[in-house]
């Protein structure tokens, strides 16, 4: 079965979106010249890079939907709970962990 994306002008209800993500903890919402959206699952304690850090070359908003999770930087460490956000320029480097079951939302912008 094909991965439904969101087409523009359509509304995407997060407490839904994605209630099938597999193993992988995400799903593309929906991506576009420029512009990725994926909801993500963290589970408590998982780290969703657990060998280090990883980028992206455009910047990224992280925003925890739902739950509490800790965002880390090589600068920084930051917790984020329901309803808040944190955005990183392109390329710095990041690692999420859920600190409690979270739903987060991961805009990245593509160059």
């Amino acid at each position: 079965m094909a991965t439904h994306h969101a087409i523009a002008g359509e509304p995407v209800d997060l407490a839904t979106w994605g209630q099938e993500i597999t193993p992988e903890h995400s799903k593309a919402i929906t991506k576009i010249h420029g512009l990725e959206l994926a909801k993500l699952i963290l589970q408590a304690g998982e780290d969703m890079h657990p060998h280090g850090y990883c980028n992206v070359a455009g910047p990224i908003v992280i925003h925890c939907i739902h739950g509490k999770i800790r965002v880390r930087t090589r600068d920084i460490a930051e917790t984020l709970t329901d309803g808040q956000l944190l955005y990183l320029e392109g390329g710095t480097d990041h690692a999420l962990t859920g600190v409690v079951k979270s739903v987060v939302l991961l805009t990245i912008v593509l160059i």
